[in-house]
């Protein structure tokens, strides 16, 4: 089960995607492709179709403009936030002594059943917003 997960969003690049979509609402291929771990223009592309091939993500066009895309996580992309979240505080506990430059993240006080189902539920009141105004 897990390597068949794996085979589909197990790669750097597609988690770092829904990590910076669902916990720094980036929507853009602009914003995208300007985070600081530098994806290439290529590999964002393809990445961001093949999330899409999954229904992981969907692309619409901006609300504001239409000429611009923004991608947003399905129900399917949201549910990914406690994996996404155990690998942010697991990187923190663990990963910090071999990179310290990485940045905090407070753990005091953390019910992660809590912190998950805010994330989640965060994000499902911006993508709902994006689409109402897409719709209005």
């Amino acid at each position: 089960m897990i390597a068949s997960a794996l085979d589909l969003i197990g790669d750097k690049w597609s988690l770092l995607l829904v990590r910076d979509m669902l916990l720094h609402k980036k929507m853009t291929y602009k914003e995208m492709v300007s985070s600081e771990e530098g994806i290439a223009t290529n590999l964002l592309s393809s990445r961001l179709k093949h999330l899409q091939t999954l229904e992981i993500v969907t692309k619409q066009k901006l609300p504001s403009n239409k000429k611009e895309n923004i991608y947003l996580l399905t129900e399917k992309g949201i549910e990914l936030a406690p994996m996404i979240l155990e690998m942010v505080l697991w990187s923190d506990k663990h990963v910090r002594p071999y990179n310290p430059q990485m940045n905090p993240y407070d753990t005091s006080n953390l019910d992660k059943t809590t912190l998950i189902a805010s994330v989640q539920e965060e994000y499902r009141m911006l993508a709902a917003a994006i689409k109402k105004k897409s719709s209005a």
